[in-house]
């Protein structure tokens, strides 16, 4: 127990996302939020008292810079406390939650617990929403109650897609790393399982996230390995589909409704463009710090136009029929635009995108280290190849999803210590490097017994 004692509070936050969230909840602290302060006060306690290593030089810019935005826009927001609670989210979110991440998670096996309990939280919320699904006690899909949310309810439909996605990616990347045999095809099953929930979920910028982020990964590993574990996904696909007719109807018009932006799209999609749009003109009338923050929901009337819908219909998984009001363009970038401005923006946005190049950079070290597991017929599989997938992985989809979304319910802590485990791996690479093993001492010479009596 005290070997995992410092990634225990991590694991906490994880445990309490699988807790059920209150119907028809209006928002607020949840469960996880307050595991997630308490691990930042955790990890302050071990810093004074233990005095551990400190953050690198790189890693404190990069986690760090995006303060001065936020700061810069808490000072813009319509009122001073909604300007010190949307400082505070982002603290949390992008600073302080990776920050102590980065700082509790010690070595690869470190980063490898956390990414099979992110596995366990997807498959028991996938598991859910399989069943919501089946029963019809789902979130309310075209008038059926089909629509797998899991935990989090009708108001919080893309909690659980976010969670399987988190899922299917970290089990990808361990299933494509070093290990036993068993470890990597246990990964192997729970990736292809969580698929159906994943589908089921409805949600199209999760399976946009998914795709790209699982294909980025493969190519990483190699394109031969990306071949053939590409062909098992399509066969698990067809069967799924194909033989046993899950949702086929629904999800092909749902993925049909992708394309469907000029020609007849969904009030959802003419919702999300408008708003985008809205965002952007926001932007243009304040460049440099934006409106605010928690600004958008005060300009928006402002800014957009008739076609806007005055909310969207959430009904089911056990909550009654009510209004939920647009209050975000869905799309992390342009919120960022609109609130913070290019200030802001380019904190947060350049921070990512370091992130992206020093977890690569990593991937590409560990590519052309020591050889570790044989995979198949002989090929080599270079030790830590796993972690560096999965926090390459898990960065893509979250950069990617981000231009269908934004942070915004029960499930924004985890994206937090998402970004903790990628910053980790990014940030503190040779560090992740599994611990050298200890050394003897040299046993002291002997003499003969004439040497040592003279």
């Amino acid at each position: 127990m005290a070997a995992v004692a410092p990634v225990l509070p991590v694991l906490a936050v994880v445990a309490l996302l699988a807790l059920p969230v209150a119907p028809g909840g209006e928002g607020g602290a949840t469960p996880a939020d307050v595991a997630s302060g308490a691990l930042v006060a955790y990890c302050a306690l071990r810093l004074v008292r233990g005095r551990p290593r400190p953050l690198s030089v790189t890693a404190a810019v990069v986690l760090g810079l995006p303060v001065l935005g936020f700061a810069a826009a808490a000072l813009g927001a319509p009122s001073p406390a909604e300007g010190l609670l949307g400082f505070g989210r982002y603290l949390q979110v992008f600073v302080l939650v990776p920050a102590a991440v980065v700082l509790l998670l010690r070595d690869r096996a470190d980063l490898r617990l956390l990414a099979w309990s992110l596995v366990g939280l997807a498959l028991w919320q996938g598991a859910l929403g399989v069943h919501q699904y089946a029963t019809g006690t789902g979130a309310s899909y075209r008038g059926e109650n089909i629509r797998a949310v899991g935990t989090f309810g009708a108001t919080d439909v893309m909690g659980m897609a976010a969670v399987v996605s988190f899922g299917v990616v970290c089990a990808v990347g361990l299933a494509l790393g070093a290990g036993s045999v068993r470890q990597r095809a246990g990964a192997l099953v729970c990736a292809l399982v969580l698929l159906a929930p994943l589908a089921l979920s409805f949600s199209r910028g999760a399976w946009i996230a998914t795709a790209v982020a699982c294909g980025a990964q493969l190519l990483l590993a190699g394109v031969r390995r990306a071949l053939r574990v590409l062909a098992v996904a399509l066969a698990a696909g067809l069967v799924l589909v194909g033989g046993f007719g899950l949702g086929s109807a629904v999800l092909q018009e749902r993925l049909s409704s992708i394309g469907q932006v000029t020609d007849a799209p969904d009030q959802s999609v003419t919702d999300r463009y408008t708003m985008w749009t809205a965002a952007v003109d926001m932007w243009s009338d304040h460049p440099l710090t934006g409106v605010g923050l928690k600004g958008f929901p005060e300009h928006r009337d402002g800014y957009a136009s008739l076609a806007l819908s005055s909310g969207s219909d959430t009904e089911g998984a056990g909550a009654a029929f009510r209004k939920q009001p647009l209050l975000s363009p869905h799309n992390m970038y342009l919120l960022v635009l609109s609130e913070q401005g290019l200030l802001g923006a380019t904190a947060l946005v350049g921070g990512w995108l370091a992130l992206l190049v020093c977890g690569v950079r990593g991937l590409w070290r560990v590519r052309r280290g020591t050889p570790g597991a044989r995979e198949g017929r002989g090929t080599p599989v270079p030790r830590g190849l796993d972690c560096a997938l999965l926090a390459c992985g898990l960065l893509l989809w979250q950069l990617v999803d981000f231009a269908y979304g934004d942070i915004g319910g029960p499930s924004t802590a985890l994206t937090a210590v998402c970004l903790g485990l990628v910053a980790r791996w990014a940030l503190a690479d040779p560090a992740c490097a599994p611990a050298p093993p200890h050394r003897l001492r040299t046993p002291a010479p002997t003499y003969p017994k004439e040497a040592a009596a003279r």
